[in-house]
């Protein structure tokens, strides 16, 4: 509980004397606070100095003393110089209504109710949170703490520098040598084997389109400088690349991405420069970002801040992919397969062991098996896949099977007397928790209805699961199973015994090879991927740090993983409970440390 001193004498004479003779006899001067607050679980008070509390509207924490009343000691904590302090929020609950300023401080609480900054809660207690939330809201705050709209800045010219000349958009195209980073998850993720037509909104100065065109893909581009001619059509995919971070026309920015948005009849995947406040910070701040040296602008955000932009401007899901880039679907069949796609591991299944057939109870003979040996190999191969017997739409050559064995029950059937059911009850469990997985993390969209999902995925729930509702229901006990410290540390303490792999820190943590994620325990799979909800795909990723108690992930990514000594060059810290992701370059004056046990991770 929270109380101005101005409240305190008025809520309760005891709380005052006592909190007055605790203070005095600690000798906390009285001009070294101005707010109370009451443990309610521990014998404790903190007296806590906001210096702005009147003046400002989202005040800073410039220091506290915390009083423990059983021991009759105070501990001293001091904010004044820290660059992410916690700050207040609603100020008139801390005061009486006679309080001077108790309507003003009700305006300020209004202003943010209605920019929906309140949204949640967790995530805006410190002030670079809550300053980055602002700015994706399309706000900013004058002298006072108040809060305007950036249109207003951009038309009063308010507390900015202003460059010189004309900001030069033509000079942040680049030259390529390789595909964009969007395109490259597109390539990875399939979208270029010549079933989709691709349009590149703001191509610049076109490597992406020519690199398209040479496989044989559909693709055209188009840019207001380098291409101005270029053919603006509806296509499959549309990418914009690295457009809207370089427009400092706010309105023009939004214009441009739900432009880019209605080109696509598929999937629009969109991304932007991620950075942090250290790399701002060096350059000349304009509107809502920064002007460089080569006179162009560069508006940088944050992972969370982004994805908040493009749903609140598009009123879409966007899907986490990558640094600063995601994907937005308008085909939701699209999406669905998408998505289960990311969860469907595909497993290298090896038959060690083979039994000879029982021909005289069967009528698929052990001949009948080796004169058809690659097609009845092809049919195991895609059962195990699918952790099931495939339909006749889901195996290539199932005219083939079903004339040699007569059906594809009796083929499974044929393989399983001969070749054992370990393997194929192996791939069941795992389908099994692949679905678990996709499921969980489907809870973060917009649950689709079971008319509405892919036809393979309809086969999964009836063959795995009763119905559709007891695979959710599962899926979501996994899901929030996750949120308990203790389970994530006890599932990760058998897993690491069963495995041996990565380095383990009983009661902290355990980094894990890349590669090994897959095989865990759903639990660690779901925890995980909770964090590339925010992050996106672990392309170029090593190794993962599953923090126990925190609710963190952290990624590591290494020059040259092959080497005896890889030395690591990124770290990315994805806070779950903040929607929050930091960024750590070991570069210039932080030099890249050596991982020295890679020998743990194989």
């Amino acid at each position: 509980m929270y109380l101005h001193k101005t409240a305190l004498e008025t809520a309760s004479n005891a709380l005052f004397n006592l909190t007055y003779t605790m203070a005095t006899g600690l000798k906390i001067a009285d001009n070294s606070w101005n707010i109370a607050k009451f443990n309610k679980r521990d014998f404790k008070i903190t007296l806590l100095h906001y210096p702005q509390f009147d003046s400002y509207a989202y005040p800073a924490l410039h220091e506290s003393h915390t009083i423990d009343l059983s021991k009759f000691s105070v501990r001293k904590a001091n904010y004044s110089s820290s660059d992410n302090p916690p700050i207040l929020h609603r100020k008139e609950t801390f005061v009486l209504k006679d309080y001077p300023l108790f309507k003003y401080f009700e305006e300020i609480t209004k202003e943010g109710e209605a920019a929906n900054l309140y949204e949640k809660p967790r995530t805006i207690g410190f002030k670079t949170s809550w300053e980055r939330l602002i700015r994706s809201k399309g706000y900013f705050l004058d002298d006072s703490g108040r809060l305007h709209r950036r249109t207003e800045l951009a038309n009063q010219n308010i507390d900015v520098a202003l460059p010189s000349n004309k900001i030069e958009r033509h000079k942040t195209a680049i030259d390529r040598n390789q595909l964009s980073a969007p395109m490259q998850i597109l390539a990875r993720h399939g979208y270029f084997y010549g079933e989709h037509s691709v349009l590149d909104y703001g191509c610049g100065k076109g490597d992406d389109v020519r690199e398209l065109e040479a496989h044989g893909i559909d693709a055209s581009g188009w840019d207001p400088v380098h291409n101005p001619e270029g053919d603006l059509e509806t296509s499959d995919i549309v990418n914009l690349g690295f457009v809207l971070n370089v427009i400092e026309d706010i309105e023009e920015r939004n214009e441009t991405l739900r432009r880019a948005y209605g080109y696509a009849t598929k999937i629009l995947i969109v991304s932007v420069m991620v950075a942090g406040e250290s790399t701002i910070q060096q350059f000349t701040p304009y509107k809502d970002g920064i002007i460089t040296s080569r006179n162009t602008f560069q508006r940088y955000y944050a992972q969370a801040e982004f994805k908040e932009y493009v749903e609140s401007t598009l009123n879409v899901n966007a899907i986490a992919v990558g640094q600063g880039i995601f994907i937005v679907f308008r085909d939701e069949l699209e999406e669905q397969h998408f998505l289960l796609e990311r969860q469907h591991v595909k497993r290298d299944w090896q038959q060690k062991t083979q039994r000879e057939l029982k021909t005289d109870t069967n009528t698929i003979t052990i001949d009948t098996i080796e004169k058809h040996q690659e097609l009845f190999d092809h049919f195991w191969d895609t059962t195990l896949d699918l952790g099931r017997i495939p339909a006749n739409s889901e195996f290539e050559f199932s005219v083939r099977i079903r004339t040699v064995a007569g059906s594809h029950k009796k083929a499974i059937e044929a393989l399983l007397e001969q070749r054992g059911k370990n393997l194929y009850l192996e791939a069941q469990q795992a389908r099994i928790n692949d679905l678990l997985v996709y499921f969980a993390l489907s809870q973060f969209e917009k649950r689709k209805p079971y008319s509405q999902m892919p036809e393979g995925l309809k086969r999964d729930i009836k063959v795995f699961f009763e119905n559709y509702k007891e695979a959710l229901d599962e899926a979501t006990r996994l899901l929030f199973s996750v949120g308990e410290p203790y389970v994530i540390e006890e599932v990760a303490n058998r897993a690491y015994k069963l495995f041996l792999i990565g380095e383990f820190n009983e009661g902290h943590s355990w980094i894990i090879p890349k590669e090994l994620l897959t095989e865990l325990p759903p639990e660690l799979r779901i925890y995980v991927g909770c964090a590339c909800q925010i992050y996106g795909d672990l392309e170029g990723i090593h190794l993962i740090k599953i923090h126990f108690t925190s609710g963190k992930v952290s990624l590591l990514r290494y020059d040259d993983f092959e080497k005896k000594e890889p030395l690591l060059i990124q770290r990315i810290k994805i806070k779950i409970r903040d929607l929050d992701v930091d960024f750590f370059e070991y570069v210039d004056n932080f030099a890249p440390p050596p991982l020295m046990n890679k020998s743990v991770f194989y």
